[in-house]
Formats: structure tokens, C-alpha cells, sequence
């Protein structure tokens, strides 16, 4: 007997591998750059690095800890906001570091990550 699979759980079981993979790679790359911000720079630049790590660091771990259990659309669209607002936020910090461009996507990335973390605490409520 042959079972066709649904394709809203094929692709949020792809979607929770992908997650959990981007996670790790950020948090890895996050280290790599707290290490550069370290030893490398110095001044607002080496501010503005280590705070890019930070958030990178702590949105990767998390991603890569709760794209596993993600259960609902809802889920999967917090951990998607959670990751583009860190791209935004800590990108644009690296892009002034590192080019001189402006910060002006940060805020834009910080409210995607807060609205992710409500997102994800709604989605968590509803078991």
C-alpha cells in the first residue's frame, strides 16, 4: 500500500531541518565574529560587532533549539521573522563596521525579532 505524503508536514519538516541548520551556522559564524571583534577592531566598530554577535548568537542557538518542535504555521512564521530580523539587525551593524553604510535596518530588524518572539510565545500558548 503506497502513502502519499501530505505537503504542508513534507515542507514544515523541511523547514525544520533548514532552521535548525541556518541556527547552527549562525551561531558558529557568530562566534567567528565576536572573535574578529575582539582582536581585529577597535572603537564603535568593535561595539557595533560584538553586539551583531550577540544578537546572532542568541537568535541562532535559538533557532536552532526550537525549529525541532515547531508544530503550526504560526511557529514556523515566528522562526522566520526571528531569523530575517537578526540578518537585518546584525547585518546592518556589520555593514556600518565594516563599509561605513548606514544602520538604518536595524530598528526594522530589532521589530522583526520582537514580533517573532511574540509570535513564538502565542504559538507556545496554544500547546
Amino acid at each position: 500500500m503506497s502513502r502519499i505524503a501530505d505537503p504542508r508536514i513534507t515542507l514544515l519538516l523541511r523547514a525544520r531541518r533548514v532552521l535548525g541548520a541556518v541556527g547552527s551556522v549562525l551561531a558558529g559564524v557568530a562566534v567567528a565574529l565576536a572573535a574578529y571583534a575582539a582582536h581585529g577592531v577597535d572603537g564603535q566598530a568593535q561595539a557595533r560587532l560584538a553586539q551583531a554577535a550577540a544578537f546572532a548568537f542568541a537568535h541562532g542557538l535559538a533557532l536552532a533549539a526550537l525549529a525541532p518542535l515547531v508544530q503550526r504555521r504560526v511557529g514556523l512564521v515566528a522562526l522566520l521573522a526571528m531569523l530575517s530580523g537578526v540578518l537585518l539587525f546584525s547585518g546592518s551593524l556589520v555593514g556600518a563596521a565594516a563599509w561605513s553604510l548606514p544602520t538604518t535596518l536595524a530598528p526594522f530588524g530589532g521589530m522583526l525579532m520582537i514580533v517573532g518572539w511574540l509570535l513564538h510565545g502565542a504559538d507556545r500558548l496554544r500547546g
